[in-house]
C-alpha cells in the first residue's frame, strides 16, 4: 500500500457516517524494542467509547472503546539485503481496548489498559530484519496514563505492544514497540 493509497483510506474513513459520532482521536509514536532493529511507528486513531460499565467497584470501573487505526513504520537500518528492499510499510487496526478508570474523571485521573486487535500490513517485511510471514497480525498492548483538564479532555499514556500472527504463517518473528499516546476526547 503507498502513501497516497494510506492517505486514501484515512479520508475514506473521516469522512464516513460513524467518523461524526467519533469519541476521541489519538496520535502514538512508538519505537520497536529490538537491538538489531531501529523501526518507528507513527499512527493516527478515532475511538468510539462503549459507553458502559462492565464492572463497577470503588468508585473505579472496567469499560473500553473500540479503537480503528492508520500507521505507519518507518526504518532507518542500514541492513537490506535482496528481497527486502523497502524499509518501510503501512498498516491499519482495529482494537476493542479495556480499560481500568475512575468513575468521575477530575483534575488528573488514572487508568490502565489491555487490549487484543488485528492489524493488516501493507506488506509482510520493514526492512531485512523483521519478516512477519503473514500480513495480517494480532497487535496486544498494556499500558497506563492519566486523563486531565477541565472535562477529563486530555489523555496522555504510555503502551507496550506486540505485533504478530500468532503462529498463523511462518516466519513468525513478530515485533514490539514502546509508545507514547496522546488523545484527545470531545
Amino acid at each position: 500500500m503507498n502513501k497516497f493509497r494510506l492517505m486514501f483510506a484515512a479520508a475514506l474513513l473521516a469522512a464516513s457516517p460513524l467518523a461524526f459520532a467519533v469519541d476521541s482521536v489519538s496520535f502514538e509514536y512508538g519505537k520497536s524494542d529490538s537491538s538489531n532493529s531501529s523501526v518507528k511507528m507513527y499512527r493516527l486513531g478515532m475511538q468510539w467509547d462503549w459507553e458502559k460499565k462492565l464492572i463497577e467497584f470503588g468508585g473505579w470501573h472496567i469499560g473500553g472503546f473500540w479503537d480503528v487505526s492508520l500507521g505507519y513504520w518507518d526504518n532507518k537500518s542500514p541492513f537490506q539485503t535482496a528481497g527486502y528492499s523497502t524499509a518501510n510499510l503501512e498498516e491499519i487496526g482495529f482494537t476493542p481496548t479495556f480499560r481500568l478508570q475512575q468513575n468521575t474523571i477530575s483534575g488528573i485521573s488514572p487508568y490502565a489498559e489491555l487490549a487484543v486487535g488485528f492489524h493488516f500490513l501493507s506488506q509482510t517485511y520493514v526492512g531485512a530484519q523483521r519478516v512477519f510471514g503473514s500480513s495480517f497480525q494480532f497487535g496486544d498492548h498494556v499500558g497506563a496514563g492519566v486523563r486531565f483538564g477541565d472535562k477529563g479532555q486530555y489523555d496522555i499514556g504510555y503502551r507496550y505492544q506486540h505485533l504478530s500472527n500468532g503462529g498463523l504463517k511462518q516466519p513468525n518473528q513478530g515485533i514490539n514497540f514502546n509508545q507514547i499516546r496522546l488523545q484527545y476526547h470531545f
